[in-house]
């Protein structure tokens, strides 16, 4: 029995390890590849648009393979596809360090995402098929700790880097990473963990679901031109097609009862749709507001923007066990409600506004993005069947992209209508600020209709035990 125990425990440990390191790697690849922009630009020769292409192909490519990834590793096995999302990534990673052209490193940032869509849908659901349902939220709460260390180190890994080794040895550096937690994978992860063996993929609704998003996620990023409006409607009207296909599958891709007949994980779901979509452009219109309004260096206002994911780095470990004891909507509800108290007070800000005023009111959102994340998440995983586990996380990691993709739409939507297609300078600072309020505005709307769903989700499902590994 002793050794039972100590094999649990050894099986915990490495998926925790491994796990973490994979919800490192993937913000700390974005954040620090937006630093070497420049750099990668001047290297390639690139032009805006092409540059453009090197952060928004890994999104797309992450966005289309998030849920098909958790359904294949429903079927097949969740540890077959995380162990072959890493191996994806870090080949595509390495590839990325010898590129010598645009077109090359496109296709090499597509081939990342679509290894880190399969780790991300599926590390979640390994550790919740692993961990008792009285240590998910403490596990969570690491996991989602992570995210945000990688988001907080990576501009300024990423420029050190740049800097002194060049562009390409961001790429480098996740070579030793994504080969250490593979080599974790294969030796440590014994077992695997199936939820719907025996179905078959649905191809169809496979190539129905990755043309709309292909066409949501892209048209949001050409907002408010012509052709973005056209992909963004056509991409919402074929998601409504794919729906109703859904509906009638024999084996969907996407089961359309978990929103249907399951309250509390829609809620959850829509509750994180609306936080990030309230939240990702705050640091987006932050950083231009330093810069620009306050006269800071870009080092300067990258450490004043990092007291919000520290804060998160640092609290969301301890939401994650409190959401072990305590009903998880409670703790999110009170995150989301303080969100929209720091939104609200960024709606506020003036160009004599103190360093250390915003700093403090960066502290009371992450404060609250804590609360509300790991939380939320524990509550999402809770809610559904085991056999669902893939499934679930791959959609939360869905709505996660789309938030972000949705508030940087609006924010871009609303420069171009109030400031227009101009460079921001001193002559239209106050449109500026007007329309850095009304992003504000509109997104402490949004996240406190969040508040409504994360509240009234009900409570969760009864737990269950651990998910039994197949030997």
């Amino acid at each position: 029995m002793q050794q039972n125990i100590q094999t649990d425990s050894a099986l915990e440990r490495s998926a925790l390890i491994v796990a973490t390191l994979t919800s490192f790697m993937g913000p700390f690849m974005i954040s620090s590849v937006n630093v070497a922009l420049p750099a990668i630009q001047a290297d390639l020769h690139l032009d805006a648009v092409q540059l453009s292409w090197i952060a928004t192909a890994y999104l797309l490519a992450v966005a289309v393979g998030l849920v098909p990834a958790g359904k294949i590793a429903d079927i097949h096995g969740r540890k077959k596809v995380f162990a072959t999302g890493l191996a994806v990534y870090t080949l595509g990673s390495g590839l990325a360090a010898l590129a010598n052209s645009a077109a090359v490193l496109i296709g090499l940032r597509v081939v990342q995402g679509l290894g880190a869509a399969m780790f991300i849908t599926t590390g979640m659901a390994i550790l919740t098929s692993i961990f008792p349902p009285n240590k998910r939220g403490r596990v969570i709460g690491i996991y989602v700790a992570a995210v945000y260390i990688g988001l907080s180190v990576g501009p300024f890994v990423g420029g050190m880097l740049t800097q002194h080794f060049g562009w390409h040895s961001i790429f480098l550096v996740m070579l030793p990473l994504g080969l250490f937690s593979f080599a974790l994978t294969l030796h440590y992860l014994q077992g695997e963990w199936l939820g719907e063996p025996g179905q078959k993929f649905d191809v169809a609704g496979c190539l129905l679901y990755a043309v709309a998003i292909l066409a949501i996620v892209y048209g949001a990023t050409l907002l408010p031109s012509i052709t973005g409006t056209g992909l963004l409607l056509s991409g919402l009207i074929l998601f409504a097609i794919f729906i109703r296909y859904q509906l009638t599958a024999r084996f969907p891709v996407f089961d359309v009862q978990l929103f249907v007949g399951n309250k509390t994980f829609a809620y959850s779901s829509l509750a994180a749709l609306l936080n990030y979509s309230a939240t990702y452009a705050v640091t987006f219109l932050l950083s231009l507001y330093l810069q620009y309004l306050k006269g800071m260096s870009p080092q300067t206002a990258g450490s004043v923007l990092m007291a919000q994911p520290v804060m998160m780095a640092l609290l969301s470990p301890m939401a994650g066990r409190l959401s072990d004891r305590i009903e998880p909507r409670l703790l999110a509800s009170a995150g989301m409600i303080i969100t929209v108290i720091g939104v609200t007070l960024f709606a506020m800000l003036q160009p004599d506004t103190s360093p250390l005023l915003i700093i403090a009111n960066l502290i009371l959102l992450g404060t609250g993005f804590a609360l509300f994340s790991s939380p939320n998440m524990n509550a999402i995983m809770g809610a559904v069947e085991k056999r669902h586990y893939g499934l679930a996380s791959g959609t939360v990691a869905t709505m996660r992209l789309f938030g972000q993709m949705f508030s940087m739409a609006m924010a871009t939507v609303v420069l171009s209508l109030i400031i227009g297609r101009q460079a921001i300078a001193p002559g239209n600072y106050p449109l500026f600020l007007r329309s850095m309020h009304t992003v504000f505005v509109i997104s402490a709307v949004l996240c406190l209709s969040g508040v409504y769903f994360s509240w009234f989700r009900g409570a969760l499902l009864p737990s269950g035990t651990p998910e039994k590994k197949e030997q």
